[in-house]
């Protein structure tokens, strides 16, 4: 009796003990990072500062009269088979781009009439009709579009996963002033069992 009590208040224990796991914490875009094939949060940042670096050298966003320059950010297109959230790579543009000092980006303004931050298009539309006309409101300068692509190869094998970051910014004309594009590739073996 006291053995089967011991066996049993060993299993009980098991799965408290037995499965414990050793967490860390890790740089997100360090060598600790896991590397998979997925697109992940090293490749957000990958594309993202490799993007906004082509952007700030590229002198586009230095050719409008008011400066800093106002963007508001439109469509990015997930063209992957993964169901990813694309604020993972624009909110890393945007604040980069904030913190450059060179630009501005419209939280009140968005496709579809949409914003990103509801109240805070509220209060500019009641500060609009209450405050002595001067003129219009400053439109934004640019707009910022994108899309995410994913293009997968197989060869014997080996696996390859391309991800192609596509970024296009568009002046108040309605012309591309800069685009840029950004291809990360990842390969992985077949494992033994299976894929």
């Amino acid at each position: 009796m006291i053995k089967a009590f011991n066996f049993y208040f060993l299993l009980l224990l098991f799965p408290v003990f037995g499965c414990a796991t050793h967490t860390r914490y890790v740089e997100p875009t360090g060598p600790r990072t896991l590397v998979t094939s997925e697109i992940n949060i090293q490749d957000f940042s990958y594309a993202a500062e490799d993007m906004v670096q082509s952007l700030l050298t590229s002198g586009a966003i230095d050719k409008t009269q008011q400066q800093p320059a106002v963007l508001a950010i439109s469509r990015i297109v997930n063209n992957t088979t993964q169901q990813i959230d694309t604020d993972m790579l624009v909110k890393k543009i945007r604040v980069a781009l904030n913190q450059s000092g060179k630009v501005l980006t419209t939280t009140t303004m968005g496709l579809g009439g949409i914003a990103e931050d509801p109240l805070a298009r509220d209060i500019q539309q009641e500060r609009e009709f209450y405050a002595d006309k001067k003129g219009p409101p400053r439109l934004p300068d640019y707009t910022l579009s994108g899309k995410i692509i994913e293009q997968s190869d197989r060869k014997d094998n080996v696996r390859q996963v391309a991800y192609i970051f596509q970024l296009s910014l568009t002046n108040d004309e309605g012309l591309a002033v800069w685009e840029e594009e950004k291809q990360i590739a990842k390969q992985s073996k077949r494992s033994v069992i299976g894929w």
